[in-house]
C-alpha cells in the first residue's frame, strides 16, 4: 500500500513539473489561490477558511490578531479591564463602514448581541457565551460584562463588526458585505472568484496593494501549477506535499514554512449505534496508521498528533496518548465486543450482520481523499467492510457532518489560537460544533474551568485532564498537527508577513 501511495504522488508530481514562470501581474492587484469558495461573507456566520480570510479583509474587529497571536488595537484604540469580568473598549474617532456610514458603539453591541443569541445560531457562539451584556456607554465606548473571568476573550474579539442599521433594514451582508476593513467587495462569481478593492473609508487608509482577487481552484496541485505559471501571486495551505517540496526548492519564489494552527482529525459520531461504545471507537482508532499518513501521504509536512492539544501550545503534554496503530489489537477489541469472523469470509460479523462503516471526506483535498482510501484498505484487512464516501465540500460539511449524518469523517480545524478554540464548542455537551454528539460531564466541567481560570498553569492542567479523557473516549482521533506553508511571488511591493492563521492582511501592505 505504501508503494502504491508513493507511486501515485510521484505521477502527480511529474505531471506538474515547473513551467517557465511569467509573472504578468501589475502591483495593484494581489491574486491569491483559494481551495474552496466562501459559504457566506457575514462574519458572524462563517464556517470555512475562505470566508474567514475574506472577512478579515472586508471587516475589522475590535482587535487584530498578529502572527504572534497577540491582540492589538484595530477598531478599538484602547481597552481596560477594571475587574476580571469587565472589559471597556474605546473606539477610534470617526470610524466608517465602506459605504460611508458611521461605525459606533451601537454596531459593536449589535454584532455581539446577535452572536450570543442562541436563535441566531452563530457557529462560533460558544466562543462568546461568557458574555452576559454588551452596552454602549457612549458612541465611542463599549462595555462587556462577563459571567466569569474568561482567559481567551481578547483572542476572539477580532470578529468583524457589522452595520446594525443596514442589517436591521434587510441588507444581506452574507452576499453583499459592508464592513470597516481595508477592502470592500467588488464582485463575487460564485465558485470562481471573489474580487476586492480598497475601502477608501478604512481608518488606516489605502493599502499598498489596493486590489485582491481570490481565485477558487479546488485541486491543490492545479493551484500550485497555476502559481508556477504566473497566474497567481500567492498560494498557501492546504497544498500537496510533493508541490510543497518542489516549490520550497525553487528560488524563484518566496516562502514561509512553519508550524500551523490546525489539525487533521477523524470525527466519530458518538450518537451512531455502531460507534456509541468508546471501545468501538478505540478499535477503529487502532486501525489508523499515522506513520504512513503523515510521512507518506503528507510526506512529513505535518506532525503525528497524540492528543487534541497542539504541540505548539503552552498547554501541550506528551504524556497524553491516543491509541496507536495496532491491527491485531483492534481485532482483539472487536472480538471482545462480539464481532468475529463466524463465516470464514474475512469479514467480522455480529448477530448475522457484517461490521460495516462509512469513512467520509471531501473531494477538494487530495491528501484527505488518499488518506480515506488508505484507511479503507487497512480497515478491510482487519475484517471491516469500509465504504469510502467522497463528496464536495458544501455537501460534506453543511449537509452531512454538521447534520450529524456521518459515522467517521476526516476533516480539519484551523485558527486554533487557544486550546479553548478546539475544545469547548466541539466537546461540551450540546456545543454548536459538537457534530458527533459527544457528552461527558467531567469534560464539560474541565473545559469550563479551562476558559474561566486566568492562571495559565491552571488552564493547562484543566485542558490536559480533558484531553486525557478525550484520548480515551475518542470523539475525535487527531491524526496530525498541520504545518503551514505559503508561497509568494518575490516581486510583491510589500514586506510579506504571513500568519499561520492564513489571513491575508500582511500581504497587502498593512503589516504589524
Amino acid at each position: 500500500m505504501k508503494n502504491f501511495l508513493l507511486t501515485t504522488s510521484a505521477i502527480v508530481a511529474l505531471s506538474l513539473m515547473p513551467a517557465q514562470i511569467a509573472m504578468a501581474h501589475d502591483h495593484t492587484t494581489l491574486v491569491v489561490g483559494m481551495d474552496v469558495d466562501a459559504g457566506t461573507l457575514d462574519p458572524r456566520l462563517m464556517r470555512d477558511t475562505t470566508a474567514s480570510r475574506t472577512a478579515d479583509l472586508i471587516y475589522s474587529g475590535l482587535v487584530h490578531i498578529t502572527p504572534n497571536l497577540e491582540a492589538v488595537p484595530d477598531l478599538a484604540e484602547s481597552w481596560e479591564s477594571p475587574d476580571p469580568t469587565t472589559f471597556i473598549f474605546k473606539l477610534r474617532p470617526d470610524l466608517k463602514f465602506s459605504d460611508g456610514s458611521a461605525l459606533t458603539a451601537d454596531d459593536v453591541v449589535f454584532t455581539y448581541t446577535t452572536l450570543i443569541n442562541p436563535d441566531f445560531n452563530a457557529p462560533q457562539r460558544a466562543l462568546y457565551s461568557p458574555i452576559t451584556t454588551i452596552e454602549a456607554v457612549d458612541p465611542q465606548t463599549v462595555k462587556f460584562t462577563l459571567n466569569a473571568p474568561y482567559a481567551p476573550l481578547l483572542s476572539y474579539l477580532d470578529i468583524g463588526i457589522v452595520p446594525k442599521a443596514l442589517v436591521e433594514g434587510g441588507h444581506d451582508i452574507a452576499l453583499n458585505p459592508i464592513g470597516a476593513g481595508p477592502m470592500k467587495l467588488a464582485s463575487w462569481n460564485r465558485g470562481s472568484e471573489i474580487v476586492l478593492e480598497a475601502n477608501e473609508n478604512y481608518w488606516r487608509g489605502t493599502p499598498t496593494i489596493p486590489n485582491v482577487s481570490l481565485k477558487i481552484i479546488g485541486d491543490n496541485s492545479a493551484r500550485s501549477q497555476a502559481f508556477e505559471a504566473g497566474d497567481l501571486d500567492v498560494i498557501q495551505s492546504p497544498l500537496s506535499p510533493q508541490d510543497i517540496e518542489r516549490l520550497a526548492a525553487d528560488d524563484r519564489f518566496g516562502n514561509v514554512i512553519t508550524t500551523g494552527l490546525g489539525v487533521n482529525y477523524l470525527n466519530f459520531n458518538t450518537k451512531d449505534p455502531l460507534l456509541a461504545d468508546p471501545k468501538m471507537r478505540q478499535a477503529f482508532a487502532k486501525l489508523v496508521d499515522q506513520d504512513t499518513v503523515v510521512n507518506d501521504i503528507y510526506q512529513g509536512v505535518d506532525r503525528a498528533a497524540n492528543s487534541v492539544i497542539l504541540p505548539s501550545s503552552w498547554a501541550y503534554s506528551d504524556s497524553i496518548a491516543q491509541p496507536t496503530f495496532d491491527i491485531e489489537g483492534a481485532i482483539a477489541l472487536f472480538n471482545e465486543l462480539g464481532w468475529s469472523d463466524s463465516n470464514g469470509d474475512g469479514i467480522l460479523d455480529k448477530d448475522g450482520k457484517p461490521l460495516e462503516v462509512v469513512l467520509a471526506t471531501h473531494s477538494e483535498d487530495s491528501n484527505r481523499v488518499q488518506t480515506v482510501e488508505y484507511m479503507q484498505a487497512i480497515f478491510e484487512s482487519a475484517g471491516v467492510k469500509a465504504v469510502a464516501q467522497i463528496s464536495d465540500w458544501p455537501s460534506f460539511s453543511t449537509n452531512y457532518v454538521q447534520q450529524g449524518k456521518h459515522q467517521i469523517a476526516l476533516l480539519g480545524w484551523l485558527n486554533i489560537v487557544d486550546p479553548d478554540r478546539l475544545m469547548f464548542a466541539q466537546f461540551s455537551t450540546g456545543g454548536p460544533t459538537n457534530w458527533g454528539g459527544y457528552s461527558n460531564a467531567e469534560v464539560d466541567r474541565l473545559l469550563q474551568e479551562g476558559r474561566s481560570t486566568l492562571d495559565q498553569a491552571g488552564r493547562a492542567e484543566a485542558y490536559q485532564k480533558a484531553a486525557t479523557i478525550i484520548a480515551e473516549e475518542l470523539p475525535y482521533y487527531v491524526i496530525s498537527a498541520q504545518g503551514y506553508q505559503l508561497f509568494h511571488a518575490k516581486d510583491l511591493p510589500v514586506d510579506v508577513q504571513a500568519t499561520p492563521r492564513g489571513n491575508l492582511r500582511g500581504l497587502i501592505g498593512f503589516n504589524d
